[in-house]
């Protein structure tokens, strides 16, 4: 007996859960939840529920807190993987006739190899450029004509600085038409904004390492929200506390069951993504129910001075406020009470105005951010790329209180 299948049992015996207790799709929540920890603490191979021989292929989340999640995938998981993420790239019009230039990482990372092989089996021209050199991106876009996009948002506003200091139009020089990004949370003002600067249609994506990549759910050319694959994912919404099942169109944390993996089948699975999970149809014509575009998560949630805060907050705040920019960062320092400052870049032309002009713009933030949080925020404007981005995730929070 393979040892997923022991800790299953042990965890259905803690329960006291027999295997007659589950008859039809209501008693799902009679199942215990898995959780990553439960992934991290059987580090390395603990999960399986296949022979070591029958695995095809290993990748593992970063590792930065301890044992990286590692995940394995058989030779039918990758099958069902790049089918996965051709539909996701189908959804948003990706096909034979697009070039399409990969720029999320490769390696152990499931991003970047995820969409590779599912634009592959589009027949789509794929160019697996990975992440960095900025310069030779731009290149290969003019280049190669590229037509598609996969991305991290904030990577994306550091290819049109590049674009500019190449005296380079994104929209007249660029043949661009779509992108896909996730990989962070980005809100409908950056969509907007990538869209204004690429002339492109910007869609969202989501996956999660645990499931297999990033092939859950996506959006259609609706933007109404996230299409997830019900064939593939059984999704319930909980009440991130309590853990009880929520109803369709009630705000809780997403909790995913995979239904044809095989290599590391997952039950019940907490992403601690906040969402909302609607059943209505979609005028796409797309059957399969649709989740809203992230709300937050339950554990990477800001909590200052007993006030819940999350980054897309924040972020819509800011970025609907003409002559800031999409690049910001939340210091947290402790002193009497948490402080809580937000650094954010603004344009050149106002960084180089009359100090008025940035005394108006940080009253403007500061007011509106109050109204939004019902918090007291510090608002620091400071000039164009002076906070560090580039390839990978900006880091948005900088957390003194713990250090």
């Amino acid at each position: 007996m393979h040892t997923a299948m022991l800790i299953y049992i042990k965890k259905f015996k803690d329960v006291g859960l027999r295997p007659e207790d589950i008859k039809d799709i209501d008693d799902l929540t009679k199942l215990p939840f898995t959780t990553k920890d439960n992934l991290r603490n059987n580090y390395p191979f603990g999960m399986l529920a296949v022979p070591m021989k029958d695995v095809v292929r290993l990748h593992t989340s970063s590792g930065t807190t301890g044992n990286p999640i590692v995940l394995a995938y058989t030779k039918k998981d990758l099958e069902n993987w790049a089918r996965l993420t051709a539909r996701c790239l189908s959804t948003i019009g990706v096909n034979e006739n697009d070039v399409f230039q990969n720029m999320i990482g490769y390696h152990m990372f499931t991003g970047g190899l995820g969409y590779h092989y599912g634009a592959e089996l589009l027949n789509a021209t794929v160019i697996p450029a990975g992440s960095g050199n900025t310069r030779r991106q731009v290149k290969m876009f003019k280049d190669f004509k590229v037509t598609a996009v996969h991305a991290i948002p904030s990577y994306m506003f550091h290819i049109a600085d590049v674009c500019s200091e190449m005296n380079i139009d994104p929209i007249q020089d660029l043949y661009l038409k779509k992108g896909i990004f996730g990989a962070e949370p980005w809100s409908n003002s950056i969509r907007d904004r990538l869209e204004d600067v690429f002339g492109i249609n910007a869609y969202d994506n989501y996956g999660l390492s645990e499931m297999s990549g990033p092939d859950v759910a996506v959006e259609c050319e609706c933007k109404g929200g996230l299409h997830l694959w019900s064939d593939y994912f059984l999704a319930e919404i909980i009440d991130p506390v309590s853990g009880e099942r929520l109803e369709d169109g009630e705000k809780g944390e997403l909790v995913l069951t995979t239904l044809c993996k095989e290599a590391m089948p997952l039950i019940r699975y907490r992403t601690r993504d906040i969402t909302i999970l609607a059943d209505e149809e979609c005028s796409c014509g797309i059957k399969h129910p649709r989740i809203s575009r992230l709300l937050g998560r339950t554990d990477d949630m800001i909590v200052v001075r007993g006030t819940n805060v999350f980054l897309s907050q924040i972020e819509d705040v800011l970025l609907k406020i003409p002559g800031i920019r999409d690049n910001y960062q939340i210091i947290i320092n402790r002193d009497v009470m948490d402080e809580l400052i937000i650094k954010v870049e603004v344009t050149k032309d106002i960084f180089n105005d009359e100090p008025f002009t940035l005394l108006a713009l940080k009253n403007r933030a500061e007011n509106e951010l109050r109204t939004v949080l019902n918090l007291k925020t510090t608002v620091e404007l400071v000039e164009p790329q002076s906070i560090p981005d580039g390839p990978g995730k900006t880091k948005r929070i900088v957390d003194f209180r713990s250090i």
